[in-house]
């Protein structure tokens, strides 16, 4: 398109946008009439902003049209004697044109902005906060661009604080949407170009926090303590979406983050309730109502944020510390109650477990379990009412987290790091709780190594119950059933499943050579253990027992092994080679098993 081609489409477009404005302003007495003229008004300004950016350099560009389109639209809303009434008759369309049309260049953006204030100082306040909430509630296909999102908010963090009644639930109406738009801006792998507009659109985030920070202070009562309660739940879902963002907003994340927990004690929340998730219980429970559950959802992240403004505090010297609690003291307190530690332990799975969250996050996460774990109390008497099964789902959830961390982390320091926490939590476990957990991760994993490592978990907790019974023996003289029976008697069942498939026979192999030679060491303790006369009397591995254990476990995976064994020496490969060095262990082990279950068949 020529220079004088696109002069003479943006004097056409223009002229037609002025006639379009003017009939607005002619027809506001007839409601058919000037509804039409505002579909014109629209439509116009769409066509302009969909033209196509032209290729040749020589051309004007598109945003030129743009700029002059927007430029006409603030004259007549701004100079013309109707100037109110014309405003209100474009209130409900003309946000959501206008800002998709300031992401073309700055100029329009500045103009865009300035259409948007007129809207927010002329109109009804309540009616704009509907208006600009359709507007963001647009399908994110859209509007890719982080400009038109960011004017927007801007214009809601300006018309929130000029609501004179029904606060709270104009704010209902607002954060979903807010939330909803966050969400899935920062998330968009956009160019590098716009990480500066995203951490723009946190500030605007902000700026929204703080417009409803005012509207608290200006209420009182039970409905303050629920503008509290959201405030809080929307600082706290922030919290969690900048952390998504890090790597996006690296250059300026110390400040949006010191902004975001600053809220926190207003919103009457503290270290204590973040690290237990009673904050986040007590304030959902102040804003829900019986059919608001769609509502409440929308709040999901928020014990994300609450366990991530914990790590953030903890882990950056450049953030000021707003609540003004010592995070060593809080963990004190938390340890001295049961309750409160295993909730602590349930809330840091939510950065443990989400794949958005950055190995660093994770391994903070880590470091914080690590030292509610680390107190004394954990050894001392518990509370007679602590009914510990109500804490297993989440307890499961943070040890298969954990269990991610161990198997997907590049740093081999993490992955250690990982590992020891996990046993931390399975020895704080219950003794009565503490195999079926185990056995439960057991079942649901997929990784062979890690059934290798749990199962050897399961072998160390035996030997350790075995140390105990052996001292309260000594008090008992020896008339109890011990725990250490019970720990072998459900071993043995843990071991069948391991080297005898659901369907039959012997077990996958060589795939899943590591949990059998792990499954057989357990095994050969455990026959080692009763052949040397250390089961307290108490027989676990019986002639019945015995007998199934050789001919229908050992014996199978014996054949299986060996004409593996023999097909590899025959193949003369590196990979049959390293096929051998697995291989090797595994028949070790089996034979030493085989040899004491025949020992101890001959004493019946």
């Amino acid at each position: 398109m020529s220079i004088e081609s696109s002069s003479s489409l943006l004097d056409s477009s223009v002229l037609r946008l002025r006639e379009s404005l003017e009939a607005c302003a002619l027809n506001l007495d007839d409601t058919s009439e000037s509804n039409n003229a505002v579909a014109k008004v629209v439509e116009i300004l769409n066509s302009i902003s969909h033209v196509s950016r032209p290729e040749d350099e020589n051309s004007v560009p598109d945003s030129a049209i743009s700029e002059e389109a927007l430029q006409e639209v603030y004259q007549c809303l701004s100079n013309s004697p109707s100037r109110e009434m014309i405003i209100d008759a474009l209130s409900m369309e003309l946000p959501k044109v206008v800002s998709r049309m300031g992401t073309l260049s700055e100029k329009c953006y500045k103009i865009a902005k300035d259409i948007v204030e007129l809207f927010l100082s002329t109109c009804n306040p309540r009616d704009m906060v509907a208006v600009l909430c359709e507007a963001l509630d647009v399908e994110i296909e859209e509007s890719k661009a982080p400009q038109y999102y960011l004017l927007l908010l801007d214009g809601l963090a300006q018309v929130l604080v000029l609501i004179q009644r029904r606060h709270l639930e104009q704010v209902k109406v607002a954060l979903p949407v807010v939330l909803n738009v966050l969400s899935k801006v920062s998330v968009l792998h956009l160019e590098e170009e716009y990480n500066k507009n995203i951490a723009d659109l946190f500030e605007a985030v902000i700026r929204i926090g703080g417009s409803i920070q005012e509207m608290c202070k200006n209420m009182d009562g039970r409905r303050k303590e629920e503008l509290c309660a959201l405030l809080g739940l929307y600082i706290l879902c922030t919290i969690a979406l900048v952390s998504k963002s890090r790597q996006k907003i690296s250059s300026c994340i110390t400040v949006i983050l010191s902004s975001l927990l600053n809220f926190l004690p207003f919103c009457g929340f503290s270290y204590f309730g973040l690290l237990t998730g009673s904050n986040v219980t007590t304030a959902i429970n102040k804003i829900s109502k019986e059919d608001d559950d769609d509502f409440v959802d929308c709040f999901s992240l928020s014990k994300d944020g609450a366990s991530l403004s914990v790590i953030w505090s903890r882990v950056s010297g450049d953030i000021a510390n707003p609540i003004g609690e010592e995070l060593e003291i809080v963990v004190k307190e938390i340890q001295k109650n049961w309750i409160d530690m295993w909730q602590a332990v349930g809330m840091l799975k939510y950065p443990l477990s989400s794949v958005t969250y950055t190995w660093e996050i994770k391994e903070h996460a880590l470091e914080v379990l690590s030292s509610i774990l680390d107190g004394d109390s954990l050894d001392g008497p518990r509370d007679q009412n602590f009914d510990f099964s109500s804490f297993v789902p989440s307890i499961f959830t943070t040890l298969q987290a954990i269990q991610i961390v161990m198997m997907g982390a590049v740093d081999a320091s993490l992955r250690k790091k990982a590992f020891v926490v996990l046993k931390k939590i399975i020895s704080a476990i219950p003794s009565s709780e503490r195999f079926d957990i185990l056995q439960a991760l057991i079942k649901n994993s997929i990784s062979p190594s890690m059934k290798a490592l749990l199962i050897d978990m399961v072998r160390e907790q035996i030997a350790a119950r075995y140390q105990e019974d052996a001292k309260n023996s000594e008090n008992t003289h020896g008339r109890h059933v011990t725990e250490a029976f019970c720990w072998s008697s459900n071993a043995l069942d843990l071991v069948k499943i391991i080297l005898k498939s659901p369907e039959g026979g012997p077990p996958p192999f060589p795939d899943d050579s590591e949990p059998v030679l792990s499954a057989l060491n357990l095994l050969r303790f455990l026959l080692v253990k009763e052949s040397i006369g250390q089961s307290n009397g108490t027989k676990v591995l019986t002639e019945q027992v015995l007998r199934k254990i050789y001919s229908e476990w050992l014996l199978p995976l014996r054949d299986l092994v060996t004409s593996i064994r023999a097909d590899d020496e025959n193949g003369g490969n590196w990979l049959a080679d390293h096929l051998m060095c697995g291989l090797n262990p595994v028949l070790l082990v089996l034979y030493r098993c085989i040899e004491l279950v025949e020992e101890s068949m001959k004493r019946f």
